[in-house]
């Protein structure tokens, strides 16, 4: 990932509670036949697995990437995205100083790099799906359990899926969030999507004040 220096987040416990933060990923891998190949898919991250922790998930046994996988083709890259907003100039004020600006967009995005291992056995994809759930349903006052539904139609929904492993060997993470631009034309940007009606443009907002470079 192209990442300007003013852009680059190196901190590990930064990038690692975005990835939990933001849970569903793109996992992208080769294929012999379609060069790349990519899932969207819940993951959960093990932090404990050194040194940068390892991802979790499961695939459909119908999906030609879990057969890629099986077949060798394991190197993986995992895209994790956040907020982002799209930026017009008129916020800037360089823009009425001389005009020569234009649009972008702010986001961020962590990368994460390593090797996929498939985990073919019942006992560790009935405890990622416990853990998976668990995860998304702790907070909700009405909280679902896998034991919740028949045993025998959980142990068939198992057969049709397979579990995986990723040990993260590097991470990159990027946080656009015109930390580039003038302090004139950073409050340029955070007053207006402060002032929008949609909720990611205001979380975009904070996150340009949060991220705004120290004299600006």
């Amino acid at each position: 990932m192209y990442i300007p220096h003013s852009f680059a987040e190196d901190d590990l416990p930064t990038l690692l509670d975005f990835l939990e933060g933001h849970p569903l990923a793109a996992l992208v891998t080769t294929s012999e036949t379609a060069g790349l190949i990519a899932t969207h898919l819940p993951l959960l991250l093990d932090r404990t697995a050194a040194p940068n922790g390892r991802l979790l998930g499961h695939l459909a046994r119908a999906n030609p990437q879990s057969r890629e996988i099986a077949a060798g083709h394991t190197e993986a890259l995992v895209i994790f995205t956040g907020p982002d907003a799209y930026i017009t100039p008129a916020w800037y004020s360089t823009k009425r100083e001389h005009g020569r600006v234009v649009p972008t967009w702010n986001y961020i995005a962590v990368h994460a790099y390593g090797t996929v291992s498939l985990r073919d056995d019942a006992a560790f994809l009935r405890r990622h799906l416990e853990m998976l759930t668990l995860r998304h349903e702790t907070d909700r006052a009405s909280s679902w359990q896998v034991s919740d539904a028949p045993e025998e139609f959980i142990a068939n929904q198992m057969k049709a899926i397979i579990g995986f492993e990723i040990s993260i060997k590097r991470l990159e993470g990027k946080w656009k969030m015109s930390q580039n631009r003038s302090g004139a034309d950073i409050d340029g940007v955070i007053k207006g999507l402060g002032a929008s009606e949609a909720t990611a443009d205001r979380t975009v907002a904070a996150l340009v004040a949060d991220r705004r470079p120290k004299g600006k």
